[in-house]
């Protein structure tokens, strides 16, 4: 249902290269880009992941509440994935493991403070 998610950020070569690396480690990459704005995924694929700097030229602002949840293969993704993020200029928001029966995930903020998680649910998640 979901085609994609799009970020604002003040800073677009900052939060470029953290979502470089934090779409690198789930396999994905650039595959739009245009003045002031990039997007990650897959032609074709799931939802992706884009990052604009608004087009109402104002500060782009964290959402209260919003979150935005990557999918991983196992909870060894999880945790390179939170590991990556922390690494390239995001923080802490919630170290990985399971959180219930059947659900393992990392909570982390990106650059400009947006919330994000890395998640496996289902029996993957207790590998």
């Amino acid at each position: 249902m979901i085609g994609y998610v799009t970020l604002g950020t003040n800073d677009l070569a900052r939060g470029a290269a953290f979502y470089d690396a934090v779409c690198g480690a789930l396999g994905q990459a650039r595959f739009m880009e245009w003045p002031g704005a990039i997007s990650w995924g897959t032609a074709g694929g799931g939802a992706g992941l884009g990052l604009t700097q608004p087009f109402d030229k104002q500060t782009a602002t964290v959402g209260n509440g919003v979150m935005v949840a990557l999918e991983c293969d196992s909870p060894a993704q999880v945790r390179t994935v939170y590991e990556i993020a922390l690494a390239n200029g995001g923080t802490d928001a919630g170290p990985p493991g399971p959180r219930g029966d059947g659900f393992y995930a990392a909570y982390f903020r990106d650059p400009d403070g947006n919330k994000l998680n890395a998640f496996v649910m289902g029996p993957a998640a207790s590998e």
